[in-house]
């Protein structure tokens, strides 16, 4: 129907009151009738199998890991059985990376400083992929994901994998699914992989337990030796960087460093024998970034030696292990529908004030299989 073929009533929007007239400007124009059969713009989007990811991942094909990392992160039910066959047939050709974790205050520069990182070891003939956690909001349960875009040249590097992930509401700095994706992207090829923290604080430890080395970035003016001496997250760091020693903060950022430098003295070193050296870089100028880089050399160098690195790595593996028997026992408990039942009668009762949370814990476990 074309607007020339519509009655005066009918171009008048329902709010114009009956004999408006000409004061009211706004008209309905209507549109043309739509096709019978709308064509689709293309074919259906092809979804591989369970051997074409896993070849594709062995080819470090890098649209096919994605999607692999999207069916190991799923949650869905239907996703389970094909994420454990991939991971079963990767563990058979396990890769080997240098897996090195990165945190920070909020501000620190942690994207920035990755891209500049990574352009380096790229340069250098090393694969990277890139590990970007995102926190997602404890309301809608969404997650920005724009890590990737303060990483615009990295990104369109062949030689490098850049996956942002939402935290998922997980503790410790990562998602619960982190391990499984390391695994994929070393089966891809990548001998380096870098993991971004959320970046909330002192609480990101759970990390620790997946990386070989963890590097701490630091600014200028974000706290003083108390803050530093405090327990946590400085005491698992294995390098200590003050990002953006740049312009006139520079001068700023090497009293910060000097300071941070006296502070991990009375510390005790998360890795026996290593003294976490502290350093200042700029990631926008490009300076400090090989110093860095040749540190986390020498601190791979240090725990290979001495044996370090594979008992880390046993432990590691131990804790994925436990990890996961832990999530999958919880899961089946909740899902059993007395527990379930159970369970939402026993929070009504805590929220009424009528019960202790302790004892309705007590009796909500009274459930386990003996």
């Amino acid at each position: 129907m074309y607007a020339n073929s519509m009655s005066e009533t009918e171009r008048r929007p329902p709010w114009v009151p009956e004999g408006g007239g000409e004061g009211f400007a706004t008209t309905v124009m209507a549109g043309i009738s739509p096709p019978e059969r709308i064509a689709q713009a293309g074919a259906p989007r092809h979804a591989p199998g369970v051997d074409e990811l896993v070849a594709g991942i062995f080819s470090g094909e890098r649209s096919l890991v994605a999607r692999a990392i999207t069916l190991v992160e799923s949650n869905a039910p239907a996703h389970r059985p094909l994420a454990r066959e991939i991971l079963c047939r990767i563990g058979e050709r396990p890769g080997f990376a240098h897996r090195v974790g990165i945190s920070g205050v909020p501000g620190a520069g942690k994207s920035t400083f990755i891209e500049a990182m990574g352009n380096h070891l790229c340069d250098a003939g090393r694969r990277v992929a890139v590990l970007a956690v995102d926190p997602s909001s404890s309301l809608t349960h969404g997650s920005i994901l724009g890590d990737k875009t303060r990483m615009e040249t990295l990104s369109r590097r062949e030689d490098c994998f850049i996956r942002p992930s939402p935290s998922g509401g997980a503790l410790g700095g990562v998602t619960r699914k982190t391990r499984e994706t390391i695994a994929v992207c070393e089966a891809a090829g990548f001998d380096v992989v870098l993991i971004e923290t959320v970046g909330v604080g002192q609480s990101e430890i759970a990390v620790r337990a997946m990386v070989d080395c963890f590097l701490l970035l630091l600014i200028a003016g974000a706290g003083d030796e108390l803050q530093g001496m405090k327990k946590g997250i400085f005491e698992i760091a294995d390098i200590l960087l003050v990002n953006k020693a740049d312009g006139e903060n520079r001068i700023r950022a090497e009293a910060t460093r000097l300071e941070f430098e006296r502070v991990m003295q009375y510390l005790s070193p998360a890795t026996e024998g290593w003294k976490p050296p502290v350093l200042a870089a700029s990631s926008l100028a490009r300076t400090g970034i090989p110093e860095t880089w040749r540190a986390i050399e020498k601190y791979f160098a240090h725990v290979e030696a001495d044996g370090r690195f594979d008992l880390r790595r046993r432990e590691q593996a131990i804790a994925w292990w436990q990890s996961l028997v832990e999530q999958e026992l919880r899961a089946r408990f909740l899902s059993d529908p007395k527990v379930a039942g159970l369970s939402a009668r026993l929070e009504r009762e805590i929220l009424a004030g009528r019960l202790a949370p302790s004892l309705a814990a007590e009796e909500l476990l009274q459930h386990v299989p003996a």
